[in-house]
């Protein structure tokens, strides 16, 4: 019930992008994109064109939060669990990569977005791994937003083979068990290099993780919002950033305020 009445009365506050502009920005913003089934159903839609008009707002938010000069966006686009979902979904689904970076790709080569993926991709269809390799490999140089795409990831299985590895390197005498602390860890994992996320957006009303970043979202501020993700638009991702532009981010300390 607080989180519900708090991100009603957030909702209620009316943001312009100029508004924002005003105060510190989140480096890092992460999106759980959740609701395109739902939003498909609703429609009496097959749930593919969900998946693709939520395609669509990942263009659309990508290019506004270059635009607000955000440093690293990442979306959960493809978790190990999704491979549960029926084949033809998943199929689906593992063309959708494809389809929008062939599109969108010299967009952001030209606005110098630099494509990063996580997860483990050697699982994925050779089409849609050469597609994300291709989109690596052609921003790589570029300085600007970095755009995380979580594929084929899972946060627990990072988390065990972080792990492993460095049980590995102990092992080999690489590394002594006083070495390991939380910024090694860190860089064990799949993000190694980019910033913990400083705001976790979610769509569709489901208020939990699933399974993503779990060590990387230790004190990043969560937003949840009931919109859909194919109804999330610019005004919804002002609104959630404003939301964390108010709070007082403590890090486990006492307030300055």
């Amino acid at each position: 019930m607080f989180n519900k009445m708090r991100k009603t009365k957030e909702k209620d506050v009316p943001v312009t992008k100029e508004e924002v502009l005003r105060h510190p920005m989140p480096n890092h913003v992460a999106i759980i994109m959740d609701g395109n089934g739902r939003w498909a159903k609703k429609r009496a839609l097959p749930r593919a064109a969900g998946h693709y008009e939520g395609m669509q707002v990942v263009r659309k938010i990508t290019r506004f939060a270059n635009e607000l000069g955000i440093q690293i966006l990442s979306l959960y686009a493809f978790s190990t669990e999704n491979w549960k979902r029926p084949k033809s979904e998943v199929d689906y689904l593992m063309k959708l990569p494809e389809q929008f970076l062939t599109t969108f790709l010299p967009e952001l080569v030209a606005e110098n977005v630099k494509v990063q993926v996580i997860g483990h991709t050697e699982a994925l269809p050779d089409h849609t791994r050469r597609a994300v390799e291709k989109a690596v490999e052609e921003t790589s140089g570029n300085t600007g937003l970095v755009l995380n795409f979580a594929l084929n990831y899972g946060s627990r299985a990072e988390i065990t083979a972080a792990v492993k590895q460095i049980a590995k390197d102990v092992e080999r005498g690489m590394l002594a068990p006083e070495d390991i602390t939380e910024p090694l860890i860190s860089s064990y994992l799949m993000t190694s290099g980019l910033a913990d996320p400083d705001l976790l957006i979610r769509t569709s009303g489901e208020i939990r993780l699933s399974n993503f970043m779990l060590w990387q979202l230790a004190y990043t501020e969560l937003w949840f919002t009931d919109v859909l993700w194919p109804d999330f638009t610019e005004q919804h991702f002002l609104e959630a950033i404003a939301a964390y532009q108010r709070r007082d981010r403590r890090f486990g300390g006492v307030s300055a305020r």
